[in-house]
Parts: C-alpha cells; sequence; structure tokens
C-alpha cells in the first residue's frame, strides 16, 4: 500500500475538518446521481457538526455548515442547497479603499498643520496673545528647517516664508524680529570601562 504524507497532497481548503471530510466532499461531488449526491452532501454536514457541537447555538449554525461544504467542493457540488450559499466571488472580498482628503502643501518641510497654525493666527484678534502664537509658530518653522539642514538656517527666510503663507498678513522684519538660535545636540560621551578607570586613577597618583 503507497501510504502519501500529509506534505505530499493538496492543501486542505477548510483544514479545521480534517482530510478524511474533505476526501468525503470529492467523493460526494463525483456522484452520478443527483439524489444520492444530495443524500451524501446531508450526512457530510451531519459529520462536520458533530466534529464542533459546541457551534449548534449559534446563529446560522447550519447555514455556515453549507456554506463551508460548498467551499470545500470548490463550488462544484451540484445539489439544491436548503440556504442561499456563498458565492465564489464573495469568498474574498476587498476592503473599501480608504479615501484620503489630498490637499497640496506649498512647502512640505513644514507641513500642513503649519498652515492651519498659520491661517488660525491670522484670524486672532491683535494683541498678546496673537504675538506669542506668531513667535511660536516663527519658531517651530526654523526648528523644522533645522532638522533637515545643520549648516544654518536664516532668520530672513523663515519671516518671508511666514509672510508668504499668511499672504502678507503677518509682515515680521528679520531687522528687528530675532528668533531662536537652535544648536545640534552634542553626542552622548561614551562609557568609560572600570579597567579603563583604574588605568586613569593609578595614572593620577
Amino acid at each position: 500500500m503507497d501510504l502519501k504524507y500529509n506534505s505530499q497532497q493538496k492543501d486542505l481548503v477548510l483544514p479545521e475538518y480534517g482530510r478524511n471530510v474533505q476526501q468525503m466532499v470529492d467523493y460526494c461531488v463525483s456522484i452520478p446521481d443527483r439524489e444520492e449526491r444530495t443524500r451524501c452532501a446531508y450526512t457530510i454536514v451531519q459529520i462536520m457538526g458533530n466534529l464542533f457541537p459546541q457551534l449548534r447555538d449559534t446563529d446560522d449554525y447550519k447555514h455556515k455548515l453549507w456554506d463551508h461544504l460548498a467551499i470545500m467542493s470548490d463550488f462544484k457540488l451540484d445539489i439544491d442547497f436548503p440556504y442561499d450559499i456563498i458565492k465564489k466571488e464573495n469568498l474574498v472580498t476587498s476592503p473599501e479603499p480608504v479615501k484620503y482628503a489630498l490637499e497640496p502643501i506649498k512647502y512640505r518641510h513644514y507641513g500642513k498643520i503649519i498652515e492651519q497654525m498659520i491661517d488660525a493666527a491670522c484670524e486672532y484678534p491683535d494683541g498678546e496673545e496673537k504675538d506669542i502664537l506668531i513667535s511660536l509658530i516663527a519658531n517651530h518653522m526654523k526648528k523644522l528647517i533645522f532638522s533637515i539642514n545643520k549648516d544654518g538656517v536664516e532668520d530672513e527666510k523663515i519671516l518671508k516664508d511666514l509672510c508668504e503663507y499668511s499672504k502678507g498678513k503677518i509682515n515680521l522684519d528679520p531687522a528687528t524680529y530675532q528668533l531662536h538660535e537652535f544648536k545640534e545636540a552634542p553626542a552622548a560621551p561614551t562609557t568609560t570601562s572600570k579597567k579603563s578607570k583604574k588605568k586613569i586613577a593609578n595614572h593620577c597618583l
């Protein structure tokens, strides 16, 4: 008798039912007589249900079993199913595409939020709070530029962009308006091993 390992056989569509049930389904599909084929299908569904008795109280339990039978037969089982069976084309459905609100960004290094903050600042009533908000926005713009250009950031460039974004409503003079200076953080010091520390201590004695 020629025995085959499971790894040498075709993959199971629904492995939770096992290979024996799959072989029953394959045999059922091959039965030429429709009535006999139908009786066989009902017997298989009963066997499938007995494998998972704890699920009998769930909603649409038998409907799901018949769906599974159709799936395991690759939808080739020609019988009068007692339920409307899932269609093959609906077995794997693609998710609905997520709609993104793609809005143009003038300068991508600043991002959309900065644009919205500038618009909000323009609508703010004149006063100390508006001045503080504008200062925070301008300095944050400079920080964003500094993160991609460590060689230096000119205040004049930042204030020019701010004026352009605000359509001239926020026009600060770089000769009198000074932004914060940003510096690259120093590299963390390397830890000295205990052996090296001991050598240094002996050298100092």
